[in-house]
This record gives C-alpha cells, sequence and structure tokens, in this order.
C-alpha cells in the first residue's frame, strides 16, 4: 500500500512554537523533490515533545499541505502525495485517541511506534496494536525501533498482526537485515517492509522492501527518491551509486541524537531558518557541526 521514498519530516520551531509557515514550505518542499510520501509526527519529529494540540496541528498542517495544490506548481506537475501520521504512544488510549484524530483529520495511514518504556511482553504488543485497528479503520504501519524503546516487535509477532486487515506494514528500523527476511518470509509480499534506516535502503529493497521513511531524505529528497526509483526500475548499478553518494550523509545524521544532526544540517542548507530543538534535546556540539560541515561540503563539491 506505501511505497518509495517517505520522509520521516522534521517539526520546524520557532521561537518555541510549532513554525507553521515553514511546516507547510518543507511540505511543497518535499512534493517538488519527488518525496512519495510526508510522515510527520515520528521520532525525527520530535513527537516526545508535542503537546497533544500541537500534534494534532502539526497532522493537520502537513495533511491540508501536502493534499492541495503544492506551491508554485500547476497542471501536470502539481500533485498530491499521502500522509502517514505519527500516532504512536506508550499508552494505548493516547495512540488510540491520536489514530482516531489521524483519521477524521484525513491522513491516509497511521505510524505507531511500539510502546516504549513499559517493555511490554510480545503478547501486551499483539494486544496494544490489535485495539487500536480494531477500534481506527485506518491502514497502519507498525513501527519497530528498538534502539528507542527497549522493545523487540519479532517476526512472529509482527506475522500474526498482519492478518488484521487494516494492518498493513512495518517501519523496521531494528538494523537487522535477518529479522528483516523473517518478517517477509512470515508475511509474504503483500505486507509492507519498509526501512526505519537510511544505511540499509538498498539490501532493504533486496531483500523485498517497498521503500524507506527517512530522515537523510528532509535534506536531500531527491537523491533518496531516486535510489527508490533506480531498484525498482532495475537500473541496480545505478540505486548502488545513489547509495554511495548519499551513504557519507546517512552516517552524519547520526553524530548526535536525531533530530539534532539533521536540523542543524537543514538549518545550514538555508531549509530550516533554525535548528531550533525542545529540551531534553540540545544544539550540536561545536565540534560534530565542523563535522557535518564538512560532509556537507564533500557532497556538494
Amino acid at each position: 500500500m506505501f511505497s518509495g521514498s517517505m520522509v520521516a519530516l522534521v517539526t520546524p520551531f520557532k521561537e518555541g512554537k510549532v513554525d507553521e509557515k515553514k511546516l507547510r514550505e518543507l511540505v511543497d518542499f518535499h512534493i517538488k523533490n519527488g518525496t512519495d510520501v510526508i510522515v510527520p509526527c515520528g521520532t525525527t519529529g520530535e513527537s516526545a515533545t508535542l503537546s497533544f494540540e500541537e500534534h494534532e496541528k502539526v497532522v493537520e498542517v502537513v495533511i491540508d499541505e501536502a493534499k492541495g495544490k503544492a506551491s508554485g506548481l500547476e497542471g501536470p506537475l502539481a500533485r498530491k502525495v499521502p500522509v502517514i501520521a505519527g500516532t504512536g504512544s506508550n499508552n494505548t488510549e493516547e495512540a488510540l485517541n491520536l489514530t482516531k484524530h489521524a483519521k477524521e483529520a484525513g491522513a491516509d495511514g497511521a505510524l505507531i511506534i511500539t510502546p516504549y518504556y513499559n517493555k511490554p511482553t510480545p503478547k501486551g504488543m499483539y494486544l496494544h496494536f490489535e485495539k487500536i485497528a480494531k477500534e481506527v479503520d485506518i491502514p497502519i504501519v507498525l513501527y519497530n525501533v528498538p534502539g528507542r524503546t527497549s522493545v523487540n516487535l519479532l517476526p512472529e509477532t509482527v506475522a500474526k498482526l498482519s492478518k488484521i486487515e487494516n494492518i498493513v506494514g512495518i517501519k523496521e528500523a531494528s538494523g537487522d537485515l535477518k529479522q528483516a527476511s523473517d518478517i517477509v518470509g512470515l508475511c509474504g509480499d503483500k505486507f509492507d517492509l519498509i526501512s526505519g534506516d537510511d544505511f540499509i535502503v538498498l539490501p532493504m529493497l533486496a531483500l523485498g522492501g517497498k521503500g524507506v521513511i527517512s530522515v537523510v531524505a528532509n535534506l536531500v529528497p531527491a537523491e533518496m527518491a531516486a535510489l527508490v526509483d533506480e531498484f525498482n526500475k532495475g537500473n541496480l548499478e545505478k540505486a548502488k551509486e545513489v547509495h554511495y553518494k548519499i551513504f557519507p550523509l546517512c552516517k552524519a545524521m547520526f553524530i548526535e541524537t536525531n533530530p539534532i544532526p539533521v536540523k542543524t544540517a537543514m538549518a545550514l542548507q538555508g531549509l530550516l531558518d533554525t535548528p531550533e530543538l525542545r529540551l531534553p534535546l540540545s544544539p550540536m556540539s561545536e565540534e560534530n557541526v565542523e563535522k557535518l560541515k564538512k560532509v556537507l561540503m564533500d557532497f556538494y563539491s
């Protein structure tokens, strides 16, 4: 159902508040540069520090902009892109309410992270996702990122969840290609395997993945879209060329906690007015800013 280059969209802030104008500009930037799906309010979107009102507003703004006419584009060049809204929480009722809102706001899908901090058992995770899926008729993409949540959504649990009609895929960010292979083997190719790691998009596609929900696409959307497109057209050498071109950038996006590097890079490139973050995330160290500048200089030279 969902495929291609999907951006894990940053949330721009200005003097402590969500910058709605810049948020709309970013959506238009992605539409113009070939991004296939917009994914607001995920980890990269700093959902953990958004109030419920802000979370809902960001989702509404992105949907409004993504489904309208892109700024500066008319006729056959204008296109609309789907929106998968991040609606996860470690509180099942909160996740349920956010998912209901996404459905009402017109989202095309919901990205729901495994409950963090609670450390639920596989049974608890199954019941969490089952409850939301049964109460909200919206396509759901599971989100597995053990490095953030301290729990791993096992392939066997994913296989059970894939039998629920509106659970359509998983953003797999364990970095484990064996686990990704197990998911495809157990769930089949009608269930969307989506890479959650920019480093391994190419091998994930080779395993049967449908695309990526990407951090680095905030900075280089055309290149990430090209990587997926070239692979899907069978141009493996070209896809590999793009992979190695963006690989240093992918690594640089994680020299500090995401989204510190990507917001810093976007500000350096003029895509954001400011790399403003919310505590407990802090500005990038000067040492790492210099490293990031070097990677950007090499990329664009």
